[in-house]
């Protein structure tokens, strides 16, 4: 059974995510690697005190990459009860065209109030290809469709503006790229039929550049365990305030990423390794992830001790 009355149409959608911070809550996990449904709801209850445009359950914090489509679907409800209408949830549609159909479907009847569609799995395409993936799982959900640009699904400006025209519910365009040439003709373009989200890599590092490409916001992964610095980062991003950012970006986030660049994965890793580090057990990243090393999670937790 669909949900058939979204709280958000796919236009509130775009409108609601471009007002604030975008939260991509980590997936809670026992010791022997099942989902902690427990842990989870606690660590949404404790964000949801703070004011975010948008949830993104189950995404690539959230390890979506290596949780079964079961799994994904009791994320996914979990997060819609507890949030309970506080923030819009965004659940992962993945895999080729037909697994990713079956998701945003399934998001859809899990009352989730948006997809994000991210790259098909391991293939190669052309933009062709790329289009016809991404309009038949738009044609497939009425939810409003976040798609991710990057890997092997980079999609160019002529292909998003087509996407654009062809399919009303695609609402909004995270780029993982930051091609500053692409995003500035995807923008000319395009311009405001879309909202922009930055999906880099710890998003803040490229906040205040892609604000001049039309980025007002962009998914905050270390919003899961410093999110009042995570929010007050945002604010000076939006502010402009220069001063500010570049201070943030030397005392933490530079040498957060010192860490984080270590080894191939950490981008997650190091996100879950904050969770545990202020005490809101995450747990163990499943493999391929690897956990960060003792004396790294040490260094984390001095690092982390400056800012809170």
């Amino acid at each position: 059974m669909t949900n058939d009355s979204p709280r958000y149409s796919p236009t509130e959608l775009a409108a609601q995510l471009k007002t604030g911070l975008l939260s991509f809550p980590v997936t809670h996990f026992h010791a022997d690697l099942s989902f902690n449904e427990a842990g989870y709801r606690e660590h949404l209850s404790w964000l949801s005190q703070y004011d975010v445009a948008g949830l993104f359950a189950a995404g690539g914090t959230g390890e979506g990459f290596s949780l079964t489509p079961a799994e994904i679907d009791t994320v996914v409800r979990t997060a819609v009860s507890e949030v309970d209408g506080r923030v819009p949830v965004i659940a992962p549609a993945t895999g080729g065209t037909a697994s990713a159909v079956a998701g945003a479907q399934a998001a859809e009847a899990a009352g989730a109030d948006g997809v994000l569609l991210f790259p098909p799995y391991l293939t190669e395409a052309g933009q062709r290809g790329l289009i016809e993936h991404v309009s038949t799982v738009c044609r497939s959900t009425g939810l409003g469709v976040t798609v991710y640009s990057r890997a092997n699904a980079i999609l160019d400006d002529v292909t998003v503006a087509e996407l654009a025209d062809r399919n009303p519910n695609f609402v909004c365009l995270k780029d993982g790229v930051g091609n500053v040439e692409q995003m500035t003709r995807t923008y000319a373009r395009v311009g405001e039929r879309l909202t922009y989200v930055g999906g880099l890599p710890t998003a803040e590092t490229f906040a205040l550049p892609l604000l001049q490409l039309g980025y007002s916001t962009y998914s905050s992964a270390i919003f899961n365990f410093v999110p009042e610095f995570a929010l007050g980062f945002y604010a000076d991003v939006i502010a402009q305030d220069r001063d500010s950012v570049y201070r943030k970006l030397r005392e933490f986030v530079i040498p957060y990423l010192d860490i984080r660049d270590r080894t191939k994965g950490y981008a997650v890793s190091i996100v879950k390794a904050g969770v545990n580090v202020i005490g809101r057990g995450a747990g163990p990243v499943r493999p391929p992830l690897q956990d960060l090393r003792e004396e790294e999670l040490a260094q984390l937790a001095e690092l982390l001790g400056k800012v809170k």
